[in-house]
């Protein structure tokens, strides 16, 4: 009975051992792919920001009733000019878009420029020189782009364009008086388009955990139509000529450049990263 007993065991023991060499390894598992953050840009944005811009105008003189000898009113008395001008400003925005098709996103959006961007409006024939400035300058338009990356997007963007512009106070150039202001134009509004384009991308790309803000870097061209400035005589003119139109108009037909940079937040960003199953 004992020799029995310890055959058995010795069985035991053999089966036991012999079961657990023959356990197959664990099979290899590939390690989870990496969690991609997936972004959404469509919805609704605000910004605001700065920049430094410039201006050039073609202009001429013309007159601003018949003279005789010369012409009818609107006669061009000197060929088109060249005058500029340059400064800084202000901008605030808001816009909305859709992403679609993966990695276009298509907008729409309002703008306004607020600054200081002056330069010189002339008449070579009375002489006379004034500063001139374009106030505020505001656009409606749409844009499309293209994600390179996914929190970073590359655009172009075009539509209507206003614009604001300041009168002058000018001297003459050349004159036995002292300088003192001997007309002036006035004030003006002209209306255009622009076309630019830019680059925004979200600040994580920076190193920064900011959820929702965005820098955005634009360049931006508009063109505005011609208008004729008639020019008036004030009290205190040196060559004494009475108070009133000169009988000369300065035309002035601008177009602008800009480049602005500025902090974006949009309100639905979809930056978190989703998890993926296996």
């Amino acid at each position: 009975m004992k020799k029995l007993v310890l055959a058995l065991t010795a069985l035991a023991a053999f089966t036991g051992s012999a079961s657990a060499a023959d356990l197959a390894a664990r099979p290899y598992t590939k390690a989870p792919a990496p969690i991609t953050p997936v972004y959404n840009w469509t919805g609704f944005y605000i910004s605001g920001g700065g920049g430094g811009g410039l201006w050039n105008a073609d202009s001429n003189v013309q007159t601003t009733s018949a003279i005789v000898g010369i012409g009818p009113a609107g006669t061009a008395l000197t060929r088109d000019q060249r005058l500029g001008g340059s400064g800084w400003f202000g901008t605030v925005s808001a816009g909305y878009d859709w992403q679609f098709n993966g990695r276009w996103v298509a907008g729409i959006f309002a703008d306004g420029q607020f600054g200081d961007i002056r330069g010189s409006l002339s008449d070579p024939i009375l002489g006379t020189e004034g500063r001139e400035k374009l106030r505020t300058s505001y656009a409606a338009g749409a844009r499309l782009g293209y994600l390179v990356a996914p929190n970073v997007l590359s655009y172009v963007n075009a539509g209507y364009s206003g614009s604001e512009w300041s009168g002058t106070s000018q001297t003459f150039l050349v004159t036995a008086a002292p300088a003192v202001t001997q007309t002036t134009t006035p004030s003006f509004r002209r209306d255009g388009w622009f076309i630019g384009g830019g680059v925004e991308n979200n600040l994580d790309i920076f190193g920064i955990t900011a959820p929702g803000w965005f820098m955005k870097t634009e360049y931006r061209s508009a063109f505005y139509n011609r208008i004729s400035l008639p020019q008036t005589f004030v009290p205190g003119n040196a060559f004494g000529a009475p108070v009133g139109l000169t009988g000369e108009a300065v035309t002035f037909k601008p177009w602008t450049q800009t480049i602005s940079t500025s902090l974006v937040y949009r309100f639905n960003w979809g930056g978190a990263p989703i998890q993926a199953k296996y």
